[in-house]
């Protein structure tokens, strides 16, 4: 395998709406990012990874586009995108930007010509249909609820949004459609920028047929229907050849209903498409047959089997993105730890999990700190698009409304997205005013402020984790080997090559467990994430061990 800075590299994502806000108007901006570049830097991150910040009327906060080569009002000004570009590199870290190719706003100058007359140059840029039978043209569902097709009285035809009504999306068969994505990417990599981040980049490609879907599970209707279509790898290969292999850059593509099998065509180092992808394997495991507001319970051989399966596909053909959230899941600590009795323990175990794997490691803002999912008592306090349309849906369909109160607790996309806690003050150190989404009333105790300089605290060691990996490249491209891969309570794994040998053991439970497999001659502790040291066999309750083997 080629070695690269990219695979070498700690990525940090940051959703500017919620992580600084500088001109006190309760929106975090890019000054307000600029303003936190030491504190970035002094994670020992490499990349930040900015959500969209181009211009936009913010339906589904900044991922419909309304002008890809301008910056939105509230976030600032290309001016200040410039200062900020230059903050990043400055610091030697670099900057990837999040790139919408799969739909516009419907704002967007293409969409409000397209949608003029049925003989519109742009009429093409999207896809529209004629009713079937005085229907929309196919019974598919769209991913915020409801049907993908809206009616466009204007010229009495529907167009497709596989996301909001606000989201139409492009036609990518139109190659005028692709070339105008490529020149978006040039105008922003000809300014410097070191990468992009792709949304669901699995879906540009559509079968064109619309056939009905004749399923209900939404998970296996995106996988059949909306990820991989016929043309995806041939249109990645020609962005490839038109604009990516030009510079020296990251791109990592969002995947849903990128499997196992689909997943390696994406980043085989041979193919020349994408460096990396997200695949959800991992982050769709307890979603039942209704999507996430019908969960099901995850288990922990079914998560090590998804990071071993897909370790196993990648090795030595293509590199893989370690990540448990993001923007658009819960909290990792509230979902895959323990938020409450081991908050610390478990938050510093899924650290170590991160940032021992082979693979590109992405941090969510506020991981770094453990925050957790909030709970607001009301949906107005509610700002995420999917969350509300899910809300109107059950209301809707007469469910018992208290217990689908508690089902936004655990999965609203607004439990990652709750402004950043910087200090115990009135709104977190985020914002002197009321926030654009109110802030989780745990600031007072989970802020930066209190961990800087707490030796024992998550920031601390995610620090430490972050630079211990640095120092040991075996964690970056050592071979990677599962242990008891069926026991129920803890994750074990193997990391070596010529340079190193490395055990990693994770009690994922409130337990204690005993860990007795003989791995090499002898065991030198080099990290452990509770505060008393333990060498022995005896696992505290998530209690993380990192051994170097001898």
């Amino acid at each position: 395998m080629q070695r690269t800075w990219w695979k070498e590299s700690v990525v940090y994502q940051i959703y500017p709406r919620s992580f600084n806000d500088s001109n006190n108007d309760g929106i975090g901006d890019i000054p307000g990012i600029i303003n936190k570049l030491d504190y970035i830097k002094s994670l020992g991150v490499d990349i930040i990874w900015v959500c969209p910040i181009y211009k936009s009327p913010n339906d589904d906060n900044g991922y419909d586009i309304s002008d890809y080569r301008d910056i939105m009002d509230e976030f600032g000004s290309m001016a200040d995108f410039d200062r900020l570009l230059k903050g990043v590199h400055d610091r030697e870290m670099k900057l990837v930007m999040d790139l919408v190719p799969n739909h516009t706003s419907d704002e967007h100058f293409w969409f409000r010509e397209s949608r003029k007359s049925k003989d519109n140059p742009y009429r093409d840029y999207y896809y529209w249909k004629p009713a079937k039978n005085g229907q929309p043209p196919n019974n598919w569902p769209s991913f915020f609820g409801g049907s993908v097709w809206k009616y466009d009285p204007v010229t009495e035809e529907y167009y497709l949004h596989l996301f909001s009504k606000k989201q139409p999306d492009l036609n990518w068969e139109n190659p005028k459609v692709r070339q105008e994505m490529y020149d978006v990417m040039k105008f922003w990599f000809d300014k410097g920028i070191d990468g992009f981040r792709m949304d669901v980049v699995s879906l540009l490609s559509k079968r064109t047929d619309f056939p009905d879907s004749d399923i209900k599970d939404f998970n296996t209707i995106i996988n059949r229907y909306y990820a991989n279509g016929p043309r995806v790898h041939e249109f990645l290969k020609e962005m490839h050849r038109e604009v990516l292999a030009n510079y020296d850059i990251m791109t990592v593509g969002e995947g849903p209903g990128i499997d196992l099998e689909h997943g390696i065509n994406y980043v085989e180092e041979s193919g020349k498409e994408l460096n990396m992808i997200f695949h959800f394997g991992h982050m769709f495991m307890d979603n039942g047959p209704g999507g996430k507001y019908d969960p099901v319970e995850w288990n922990l051989v079914d998560f090590k089997n998804v990071f071993t399966a897909w370790d196993e596909k990648l090795k030595g053909k293509g590199w893989g993105s370690i990540f448990l959230g993001n923007h658009d899941f819960p909290r990792i600590v509230s979902r895959f730890g323990n938020d409450k009795a081991y908050w610390k323990q478990s938050a510093k175990l899924l650290a170590t999990l991160l940032l021992s794997m082979r693979g590109t490691t992405y941090i969510y803002q506020g991981d770094e700190i453990g925050m957790t999912n909030v709970a607001h008592l009301s949906i107005d306090d509610y700002r995420d698009i999917e969350t509300l349309n899910s809300w109107k849906e059950a209301e809707a369909a007469g469910k018992p409304m208290d217990d689908f109160m508690k089902l936004v607790h655990l999965q609203s996309r607004d439990n990652a997205r709750t402004p950043m806690q910087w200090n115990a003050t009135k709104h977190g150190g985020f914002s002197p005013v009321e926030p654009w989404l109110k802030v989780n009333p745990n600031h007072k105790d989970i802020n930066v402020e209190a961990q800087q300089y707490d030796e024992d605290s998550i920031l601390s060691y995610y620090r430490k984790m972050i630079a211990f990996r640095k120092e040991h490249p075996t964690l970056i491209y050592g071979d990677y080997k599962c242990l008891l891969k069926d026991d129920p309570n803890i994750y074990a794994y193997e990391r070596f090559d010529s340079d190193g040998h490395f055990l990693v053991v994770l009690n994922f439970s409130d337990n204690e467990q005993s860990f007795t497999e003989k791995v090499g001659n002898s065991l030198e502790l080099q990290m452990n994430n509770h505060q008393s040291v333990n060498e022995t066999a005896v696992m505290r309750p998530w209690e993380a061990k990192l051994f170097k083997v001898k």
